[in-house]
């Protein structure tokens, strides 16, 4: 599997950021369905964090279908080419953590127009993607 890196001193919890540094790998396809990611210890051990951090980070990958568990032998990727359309519950959870993304890149300095420019430009990306 690809390093992951995480940043302790980030606003962000380390649970977040191993989901969110995960999630990258798959949406980006450096990770494939069938593809074993390291088990909660072995990661933990990798990062340097309680075993609990990966845990959590895996159950919210699994809620996402990302990931099925396999107790004692780490999760597999599951195929999601085509993922369920999210309930509008999901959908205002996804949306109120873009907000809290933009207001962390807005109280570190990051200026609006950046931000916004950068949005565009990975919505592109996305769109061609298709």
């Amino acid at each position: 599997m690809p390093t992951i890196t995480i940043d302790l001193t980030a606003p962000v919890p380390v649970y977040r950021q191993i989901a969110d540094a995960i999630r990258h790998l798959l949406v980006t396809g450096e990770l494939q369905p069938g593809d074993q990611v390291p088990t909660v210890r072995q990661l933990a051990t990798d990062l340097g964090v309680h075993f609990n951090t990966v845990a959590q980070a895996y159950r919210v990958l699994a809620d996402e279908g990302w990931l099925e568990s396999k107790r004692r032998r780490g999760a597999i990727v599951l195929d999601r080419r085509k993922p369920a359309a999210p309930s509008k519950e999901r959908q205002k959870q996804a949306l109120q953590r873009l907000r809290q993304l933009t207001a962390q890149l807005q109280s570190e300095g990051i200026p609006v127009n950046q931000i916004a420019s950068q949005l565009r430009k990975l919505a592109d990306t996305l769109i061609e993607g298709e």
